[in-house]
């Protein structure tokens, strides 16, 4: 793994954004696997300032995100399809239908997990895969656990994550118990990986990622196993 020091959360942010730019001018039509929660926030608004500036554009890629919630839709607030239609899609050219994220709304949803694994199948991966990190070493909604899933799969969310997104909801009891997240096989397809970590309470989650033993008890260290992975953080991470 490659890891870039950034001096604070904006260059954090303009470092991951040059990398997805750089990804769609060598490959316009390039699918990006987009991650959601407030880190990637700022990558989100200054590829938005990229294209309104005319230095990149999205019109022939397409998009595949993590995860979404179980029971949520499109015209939640809370749910990813409307924070990535609010955030990025909507600021952007790129063609909505292009764009994929789990439908939380079907009722069959061991079906929407095959869908989705179909789709990625379809789609050929992610070329660059942008990911978040939890405090507990989650990466997408995949827990720490005993076994990790492969596949796209239904997940009973850990408390810490819950009280982690309580800040978009009106308690942690309101955050969903259960989400639609990729599995780790997904994950682990795209041909680059750029994982996104800021704040003091990710250091050890991310020294767990870069240095710690491969184990589903920390989802992250399973990127040592791919061969292009840069980690970007906002602090000191000693070995």
């Amino acid at each position: 793994m490659e890891v870039i020091r950034a001096a604070d959360y904006d260059e954090l942010s303009v470092c991951a954004a040059e990398m997805i730019i750089q990804t769609l001018k060598s490959k316009n039509d390039a699918v990006l696997g987009l991650a959601t929660g407030s880190t990637p926030i700022g990558t989100y608004k200054r590829l938005i300032e990229a294209y309104r500036q005319g230095r990149v554009s999205f019109a022939a890629a397409k998009s595949i995100n993590l995860d979404e919630y179980v029971g949520l839709g499109e015209n939640d607030p809370n749910s990813y399809r409307r924070f990535m239609n609010d955030m990025f899609f909507n600021n952007i050219d790129i063609d909505v239908r292009n764009t994929y994220v789990p439908d939380g709304l079907n009722k069959n949803i061991q079906q929407e997990c095959m869908r989705y694994d179909m789709l990625y199948k379809r789609l050929g991966g992610a070329d660059i895969q942008l990911l978040g990190i939890g405090v507990n070493a989650h990466i997408g909604f995949n827990e720490p656990a005993d076994k990790l899933v492969a596949a796209t799969h239904v997940v009973k969310l850990s408390q810490s994550t819950r009280m982690a997104n309580s800040r978009n909801f009106a308690s942690a009891q309101a955050v969903p118990e259960y989400a639609v997240t990729l599995g780790m096989a997904g994950i682990l397809k795209a041909k680059k990986i750029v994982l996104l970590a800021s704040g003091e309470a990710k250091r050890e989650a991310v020294a767990k990622a870069v240095y710690g033993d491969i184990d589903t008890h920390a989802p992250a260290s399973f990127l040592q196993l791919h061969d292009n992975v840069t980690v970007i953080c906002d602090f000191c991470l000693a070995k």
